[in-house]
């Protein structure tokens, strides 16, 4: 008589400090280094919709040279960096473990894992830190009009004061969308492409790819979820301080989406879509050719085996 095999225990994937430090340095590294000139460089283009490429680049330079390239970085680029791993990977442990338990395979479990830490994060960290970043980068106009800007926390306290919890988190919403549309594209595209570089090479039967085709995979992922930029122009809208009689006084996402459209036409939505790409591509060099010599040293570091996927 044949034994039947005992079904396999679901097990929730546990959350190490390892795991955190290590996706808190990787992020930190990459908004420091390419990550924060590129964010800026989208973020003034899909603010200022008239400009050309080259033309945002000078307006950003104008702002202090090279320093301008990293207005928003400090604070709150650091404080995004540094805690929306670990809200990612709380919130999508859980989602993927409840996902499993109602007997999700792996590709929707992990899915469903990602588009609820997306929103987590957009909700938890992202929102707030967005926002400040936007109104750092789109306060210019202030000085141009020759009117000292304000500081960085006199800013925040001057937007809590007027606004509240709600003010400092204008555009949540439109953030939630690009993390949960991000993440979601992300990891599928991701997969695709991996599954296309495997019938390409050979490597059906599971052989590990090799460094660059992991790069590749993960790049291609990363620069084709850039699909939906326009959701990124109606979040930079919704937060940036530009003053227009024409804008709707309380901005919605859908009357935001409105207001750029009669104002650009669809070109105006994909404003900033090639740093956008260049960003994605970095952040994939940084997690996944970094990533592994970073995971050495933070194991040597804590003592502590980092188990998470990068």
């Amino acid at each position: 008589m044949s034994s039947v095999a005992a079904p396999q225990k679901l097990e929730k994937k546990p959350v190490k400090f390892s795991n955190l430090l290590l996706g808190a340095g990787l992020n930190m590294f990459e908004v420091t280094t390419l990550g924060q000139p590129l964010e800026v460089t989208k973020t003034t283009m899909a603010a200022n919709r008239g400009d050309s490429f080259a033309a945002a680049l000078g307006r950003i330079w104008s702002r202090g040279g090279v320093l301008g390239f990293y207005q928003g970085m400090i604070p709150w680029a650091w404080i995004e960096a540094s805690t929306k791993g670990a809200v990612l990977l709380f919130v999508a442990s859980e989602a993927e473990y409840y996902a499993r338990s109602y007997g999700a395979g792996d590709f929707t479990a992990g899915i469903t894992g990602g588009i609820s830490g997306g929103v987590a994060q957009a909700y938890a960290t992202m929102g707030f830190c967005t926002c400040m970043k936007t109104v750092e980068i789109t306060k210019s106009k202030l000085a141009a009009a020759g009117v000292k800007p304000p500081g960085t926390f006199a800013t925040f306290m001057d937007i809590y004061r007027k606004e509240g919890v709600r003010g400092i988190n204008k555009g949540v919403n439109a953030v939630a969308i690009r993390q949960m549309t991000n993440w979601g594209s992300r990891f599928g595209l991701s997969r695709l492409a991996e599954q296309g570089i495997r019938n390409a090479t050979g490597k059906e039967d599971g052989t590990p790819l090799a460094a660059w085709e992991k790069i590749l995979a993960s790049g291609l992922g990363g620069g084709l979820s850039a699909w939906n930029q326009p959701i990124e122009v109606i979040r930079v809208e919704m937060q940036s301080k530009t003053v227009d009689p024409n804008r709707p006084a309380k901005m919605t996402v859908s009357n935001t989406l409105k207001y750029i459209y009669s104002q650009n036409g669809v070109k105006g939505l994909y404003r900033g879509v090639v740093p956008r790409i260049g960003l994605g591509v970095w952040q994939t060099i940084c997690m996944v050719a970094m990533g592994d010599m970073a995971k050495t040293y933070v194991e040597k570091l804590t003592g502590d085996k980092v188990t998470a996927k990068h």
